[in-house]
């Protein structure tokens, strides 16, 4: 059914979080609070070199200390074939994800694990990881992605072989695959162009920078059954990699998410899970385990630093005529940068007839990449974006009559495939234009900045069921753990199509071994695919309570129609009889047949794309290099807001996290490969202090294959803010800055070396 022309009563309204008291009240459970009679700590050995063979590992003196239950090597974990991963966000393969999460032959960046201890005190288990004696033959380490990708660096694979060329290399090299996206002829496009711009940009990797550690709470039974306890973005990704990197049957393994303190991404991966199984095993005892803040940098993935460069062609009106691109990300020590979307994103926005992008995905001794809130779009976008800025500068033409002009549209092509459909972009352009920000005069020695962005959503499997309680409350229960409010968003759903209050449905995320399979939380799919499923298992609901309330009044089925939370006759020839509400029916279950209940799984497809563009001033203090954020404006296609709040909250989340990209954030590397960085202190996020208020514009331009007209949104907001701040600066100082974080030393030698 379609309520996107419906009267709505709860979609689109503010209702309280469903979670908020017990989070501000301390009360919430998450993987680091959970505890179990007589269980153990788990604790890491983790690598100090960048890259070396590991010669041998001694664990005798460990494991006869008073206090320790099991250590455990690669040794003690299955070899895994490769095998292409399934479940997961972004590319991955089981082989790689085991070693990643437990070495073998080699380490391959500072902090991989390779070995782990579980004792009854976390003194104890660090004491006993004290006593590992391991013997290390040094190698040399690359760090960059092209000094990776140099005759001669150091390979960390030996059995690595770029895929995606023709013919096949017969050499190894650290060049994982090459992607390739192509769409009409480029060099005949550039032969038509008036004017041609070309820009060198890199970025540095960043890390998702969640609140909470990675931590997780495992068991293993004598009879072979496993529970674990974890912060994930999705536990049914955990029940299948544990299983397959331990040889477990799936059936075995029951994983429960807890409350999850933030993950964009970064928690769409194992690290703890299959050393905890393994300790659990070992030792006969439950396993706790959680990363400290220094692990989390060192062991766990940020997304990809890149080098990149981009070619424009226009004519002097400013129609583009030919694009290209070349990127090249560091996926860190095993293949599976976001090199693919990467490729996908960064044209995404404007209808162009000629277009060229490659991509490389080179691994160097980095931890592995995991995804981070568009992966890759806010890296290509950056380069794009700030190339398209100078190409408005070179022609003389408005930044955004530019955009407006080569805007992509309903039916537009995209360079890597798929044809535009019901999307937003010139109503998200159209909003730019008539918003106070863009109309406002500029202050005298601010700059200016516009930039868009595009991330295509996705939709895939999950799992809802709806059922009636008692006293005619609801209970709906998912399979997609909650990091942006979709418990919210999703009892929204179902009290809209049961016609009762929000309050009066509960949402709940249910454990593996409780409802159907559901594909993890990422890719802006849940309130789109997982409030599919909920929809059609409260509108299974609603034909439920229908029959039940003909039943109840002797009528046909057809005779009976459901409004406002009530079984009605429908209309005076069906009956004159009193209205029956859920309570009603709930109370009646028993003679119309037991519990009242529906559960549905889908493949969700059409999930619409999203774009969104930033306005941006800044002002640049040339004494210091610092820049301070004037004002802020995003806006952003939503398709439809259901819980408005948690759409702004989302787009201000996700420009908060872009301004730390541009300008503070970043791995800083010493000459032996270690990160010199590695917590909040050094790594330097932005605090409150450093944040302008962010005004979230919502357009709504309904995504007509969801039945509430929603689309994704955490991922847009965090792709524009690079370039938009970039092309502040530039309009504030006249300096282009290619290279991100552009921190404040970086700006003071620009302006140093403009004179």
């Amino acid at each position: 059914m379609n309520y996107i022309d419906s009267s709505l009563k709860v979609v689109g309204t503010r209702p309280i979080r469903p979670d908020g008291v017990d989070k501000v009240t301390g009360r919430a459970v998450f993987a680091a609070d959970t505890r179990a009679s007589g269980m153990l700590w788990g604790k890491v050995l983790r690598s100090p070199h960048a890259h070396a063979r590991i010669v041998s590992i001694d664990t005798t003196k460990a494991a006869a200390l008073k206090g320790v239950f099991a250590v455990v090597s690669g040794v003690d974990f299955p070899e895994i074939a490769s095998e292409e991963a399934f479940v997961g966000e972004g590319p991955m393969n089981f082989r790689d994800l085991s070693l990643n999460c437990m070495a073998r032959d080699k380490v391959l960046y500072e902090g991989h694990a390779l070995a782990a201890v579980a004792a009854s005190t976390q003194a104890i288990a660090d004491e006993a990881l004290a006593l590992i004696e391991v013997t290390y033959e040094v190698l040399p380490h690359v760090i960059d992605v092209e000094d990776a990708m140099a005759p001669g660096a150091p390979v960390l694979h030996a059995d690595m072989f770029t895929s995606g060329v023709s013919p096949k290399p017969e050499k190894p090299s650290n060049i994982a695959k090459v992607v390739t996206f192509k769409k009409g002829d480029v060099e005949a496009g550039f032969k038509e162009a008036d004017v041609i711009v070309e820009g060198s940009y890199t970025t540095q990797p960043v890390h998702q920078a969640y609140i909470e550690p990675h931590a997780c709470l495992a068991s293993y039974a004598p009879d072979g059954q496993v529970q674990i306890h974890t912060s994930t973005q999705g536990h049914f990704m955990v029940r299948a990699y544990t299983a397959k990197l331990l040889g477990i049957s799936m059936s075995n393994i029951r994983v429960n998410p807890a409350e999850i303190g933030g993950g964009f991404g970064g928690k769409t991966l194992v690290y703890l899970e299959p050393v905890a199984v393994t300790l659990s095993r070992k030792s006969g005892r439950s396993v706790k385990m959680q990363m400290t803040r220094e692990d989390v940098f060192r062991a766990s993935g940020p997304t990809s630093g890149a080098a990149m460069t981009v070619k424009i062609g226009a004519k002097k009106d400013g129609t583009i005529v030919a694009a290209q691109q070349v990127l090249k990300f560091q996926a860190g020590a095993f293949p599976g940068s976001p090199i693919g979307p990467g490729c996908m994103c960064g044209f995404a926005m404007y209808d162009l007839p000629n277009v060229d992008v490659v991509g490389y995905d080179v691994v160097s001794n980095r931890p592995k990449v995991a995804a981070y809130r568009a992966p890759g779009a806010p890296i290509t976008s950056f380069a794009v974006e700030s190339l398209m800025d100078e190409l408005a500068i070179k022609l003389g033409i408005d930044a955004l009559t530019l955009r407006e002009m080569n805007a992509a549209k309903n039916g537009t092509k995209t360079h890597y495939g798929p044809v535009h459909q019901n999307i937003g972009f010139t109503a998200v352009l159209d909003a730019v234009k008539s918003h106070p920000h863009w109309k406002s005069p500029l202050k005298e020695g601010h700059g200016r900045g516009l930039a868009t962005g595009f991330w295509f959503n996705i939709g895939g499997e999950s799992s809802a069921q709806v059922h009636v309680n008692e006293d005619g409350t609801v209970t709906a229960a998912t399979g997609s753990p909650d990091i942006g409010g979709s418990r919210a968003s999703i009892g929204m759903m179902v009290a809209e199509v049961l016609g009762v209050p929000a309050t009066a449905v509960r949402t709940i995320v249910a454990d593996t071994a409780s409802i159907g399979f559901t594909f993890l939380t990422g890719g802006s799919r849940v309130t789109f695919a997982t409030g599919m499923a909920a929809t059609q298992a409260a509108e299974k609901v609603v034909e439920d309570l229908k029959r039940r309330a003909a039943q109840t009044w002797d009528i046909p089925v057809e005779a009976v129609e459901w409004k406002d939370g009530m079984a009605y006759p429908a209309g005076s020839n069906a009956g004159a009889f009193e209205p029956l509400d859920l309570a009603a029916l709930a109370l009646k279950a028993g003679r119309t047949g037991g519990p009242i209940l529906a559960e549905v799984s889908v493949n969700a497809q059409g999930a619409g794309p999203g774009f969104g563009a930033h306005i941006c001033d800044v002002s640049v203090d040339k004494e210091t290099g610092h820049v301070k954020i004037e004002r802020y404006t995003a806006i952003q296609d939503v398709g439809k807001a259901i819980h408005p709040s948690y759409v702004e909250g989302q787009i201000q989340g996700g420009a908060a996290q872009g301004i730390g990209w541009a300008l503070s954030e970043e791995y800083i590397y010493n000459t032996k490969g270690q990160m010199e960085n590695a917590g909040f202190l050094d790594y330097r996020v932005p605090v409150a202090s450093d944040m302008p208020m962010i005004e979230a514009v919502l357009v709504e331009v309904p995504n007509p294959r969801h039945p509430f007209g929603a689309r994704g949104v955490g991922e847009v907001p965090i792709i524009p803010p690079m370039a938009a701040i970039a092309n502040a600066i530039r309009s504030a100082t006249g300096l282009r800055m290619p290279d991100l974080p552009m921190s404040p030393p970086k700006i003071r030698a620009a302006l140093d070396a403009a004179g």
